[in-house]
């Protein structure tokens, strides 16, 4: 488990049956310290989490600004901020699938990324990046539920998503990689990296886990809270 503070509020929306569940108040110096163990080291359906672009340094990150321009949803930047709590998503089954939570994510799996704290899920499209002109990437969404265009494949090494392993996210309808290539935004994002999708594969579109909360494999258990009540798909 990684340890990212000394306490933290995190909202967790499971969206089975409409049920948003909140886990809030955890004490990260005790109430989080699990066993470490062979399982952890793999991402897991239901966990939650932050991915760092390796190459400029800056964690996945939504909020509820819109672009000005291209389709005008959700926007979706990297930040160099460790404890911005807008940077945690879910990671859940694609579009109309079901992934059991705990489920070790397997290499070429095609998921969702759900945006914690908007319940608005990662998504591209053909519309033009506002800075670079690349593909953008937006949140799209209502309570965890978009269309096929929130489907990312995991790109990795082996058979499964190791969380220490850098990989990349190719989108499923477009081929795009999800990318940051240093361009920087102005107010009211001021500083923020524009994230987009791109064809060309290089160092700008490797992606590692960080901080998060993450289910074991086997076991419908969040690490540090008991859930009162079973949900299971995603």
């Amino acid at each position: 488990m990684e340890c990212f503070g000394n306490s933290l509020a995190v909202l967790v929306l499971f969206f089975r049956s409409g049920l948003w569940m909140t886990l809030s108040g955890f004490s990260l110096n005790s109430a989080w310290k699990a066993e470490a163990s062979e399982e952890l080291s793999v991402v897991t359906c239901g966990s939650v989490l932050k991915l760092l672009n390796i190459r400029h340094n800056v964690r996945l990150h939504s909020h509820d600004v819109r672009y000005g321009s291209g389709s005008g949803q959700q926007s979706v930047t990297g930040v160099t901020s460790v404890e911005d709590s807008n940077s945690y998503w879910m990671v859940r089954g694609r579009n109309n699938g079901v992934c059991q939570r705990g489920t070790p994510v397997k290499c070429g799996q095609a998921i969702r990324l759900t945006h914690v704290n908007t319940g608005r899920n990662l998504h591209s499209h053909h519309f033009s990046s506002p800075l670079s002109s690349n593909q953008e990437v937006s949140a799209f969404g209502e309570e965890g539920e978009g269309d096929s265009l929130d489907d990312w494949i995991i790109i990795c090494g082996g058979t499964e998503w190791k969380r220490e392993e850098a990989v990349r996210l190719k989108h499923a309808a477009t081929d795009g990689l999800l990318s940051v290539t240093g361009e920087q935004y102005g107010r009211p994002i001021n500083g923020q990296r524009e994230v987009h999708a791109m064809l060309q594969a290089g160092q700008h579109n490797y992606w590692k886990v960080m901080e998060g909360v993450f289910m074991k494999p086997g076991n419908s258990e969040i690490h540090a809270s008991t859930v009162a009540q079973s949900h299971t798909e995603l």
